[in-house]
């Protein structure tokens, strides 16, 4: 009897944690603040990985399937977080213009905090008065289009530098590696720009380059597996990824400070030569540290603010200006016809000049709607940055708790077979008399966002391609090797 009673015990310890288990699960679905949600669809999620393993190398494009399978607005799980994902133009419209300031913060990314002086940037810091003040900088003093002309210069030396060194590759029968020209005129560019000199010779530059690489990198790995699955976290400790962090944060810090410095002791020198008169050549860092003094009582642009603004001109504007081009003059190649009407039309312009000036780029109209085109075919950021609900919000029926992460398929978007004719197509002429712009105002169109998280870069980005473009395709011949044709469509 004792014996059965004490098997009765053990079965009864046994299903006891079971037991609680559903009693607290039931409660909680038939909760008042449970039972009236209404989450947006779900894919079947894995325990511990939720959705993490459906995402793929390429999560722009995984997302277009499930998105068609369970709606324009649907949850993800990335591990323990919740995420949403945007893949319609009306499901854009209400995160990025009805409910912009419900979803105008950004996730705390961990491996962003490290690197970006504790969220101290634009880019991923959220959603504040530092953000406002920070990204009311960026747009009146660093990016607006008086700023942005007042470098133009730089851009045509760069450029015509650029027309140089496949001149002479060429003449020598050398092979052009297109994509570190376009890097490396895009990070010269920059450099001036935010330095007023180029840092790409010698140790220096070698250690310059490395380290922003290193950067790019390091960030594009910030959706690591730590971030979403907490407990495995000592990962990144043991396979050194949190060490490689911390220590090209260091060496990048280090090599900001020496710049800094080496500005701080120019910008007394040369007030004695200016005789307190503005230098119209003024550089960015030297801007920030104007301001710095200006504004000390009104608003702290700390050192560490100057490095977050000028680790986020980098980060956002050398890898974009460059992949633009890049795709740019691949579609040209796969081409002909869209190559021969555009080289026609920047002939005809320039006539016998032998370089394309930015006084000449505003009437060349066909070469605005092949970057427009190639803008919507391959958006330098395929997912927009991740914003974060601040608040509850209630979007197509749909509710969404606060900080839930959004993630906006811009490359989903601008392939939608619902909005585009014959999407997939590179076809330039789709914006004759067309309206659409990628400015922020068309969100079937948005490759650098829009809403108060829009990107402020965008014209300076759009400047350098532009001029870069009209230079390559007037001064070269350009085919797909081995005689290899490209396509032909009308």
């Amino acid at each position: 009897m004792l014996n059965i009673i004490h098997l009765l015990d053990q079965r009864y310890v046994s299903i006891l944690p079971f037991l609680v288990f559903v009693y607290f699960l039931i409660k909680w679905l038939t909760s008042p603040l449970v039972a009236h949600k209404k989450p947006p669809p779900t894919p079947p999620n894995l325990p511990v990985l939720g959705n993490l393993h459906q995402i793929g190398l390429y999560p722009h494009r995984s997302l277009v399937p499930l998105a068609q399978r369970y709606g324009p607005l649907m949850l993800l799980h990335f591990g323990s977080k919740p995420v949403v994902i945007v893949s319609s133009t009306e499901s854009a419209r209400e995160i990025m213009k009805t409910h912009d300031l419900v979803f105008s913060s950004r996730p705390k990314l961990s491996v962003a905090e490290k690197l970006l002086y504790n969220l101290k940037d634009v880019a991923v810091a959220p959603y504040g008065e530092h953000w406002r003040k920070m990204r009311s900088i960026c747009v009146l003093q660093l990016l607006s289009n008086r700023r942005v002309q007042s470098f133009r210069a730089v851009r045509e030396e760069e450029v015509e530098f650029l027309m140089e060194k496949i001149q002479q590759n060429s003449s020598l029968s050398l092979p052009v590696n297109m994509s570190e020209m376009f890097s490396s005129l895009t990070n010269d560019v920059i450099c001036r720009v935010a330095f007023g000199k180029k840092y790409n010779n010698g140790e220096d530059g070698k250690k310059f380059t490395k380290l922003m690489d290193d950067l790019m990198r390091l960030l594009g790995s910030s959706l690591n597996i730590g971030e979403f699955i907490p407990w495995l976290g000592w990962v990144n400790w043991v396979n050194g990824f949190n060490a490689k962090i911390d220590r090209t944060a260091k060496d990048f810090d280090e090599v900001i400070d020496g710049i800094l410095e080496e500005h701080m002791m120019n910008n007394q020198e040369d007030k004695t030569h200016r005789n307190g008169k503005e230098d119209p050549n003024k550089d960015l860092v030297h801007i920030l540290l104007e301001l710095q003094k200006e504004n000390a009582s009104e608003f702290s642009l700390d050192r560490e603010r100057i490095k977050a603004l000028i680790l986020d001109m980098f980060l956002g504007g050398s890898d974009t200006s460059s992949t633009v081009l890049e795709w740019t003059m691949t579609e040209l190649l796969r081409h002909p016809r869209i190559m021969k009407e555009l080289q026609n039309e920047i002939r005809r312009i320039t006539h016998e000049k032998s370089k394309v000036t930015e006084d000449d780029l505003n009437e060349m109209h066909y070469l605005k709607l092949v970057i427009k085109e190639a803008l919507r075919l391959h958006p330098p950021f395929p997912l927009l940055a991740p914003r974060e609900s601040i608040q509850d919000a209630k979007i197509m029926g749909y509710d969404i708790a606060a900080g839930t992460m959004v993630l906006i398929n811009a490359w989903g978007l601008a392939r939608d077979p619902n909005t585009w004719t014959k999407p997939e197509e590179f076809w330039p002429e789709r914006f004759l008399n067309n309206p659409v712009d990628f400015k922020g105002h068309h969100l079937e169109f948005i490759p650098f966002g829009a809403g108060r998280r829009g990107c402020p870069g965008m014209p300076f980005a759009t400047a350098l391609v532009e001029l870069a473009l009209a230079n390559l395709v007037k001064n070269f011949e350009w085919s797909l090797p081995g005689g290899a044709k490209g396509t032909t469509w009308t």
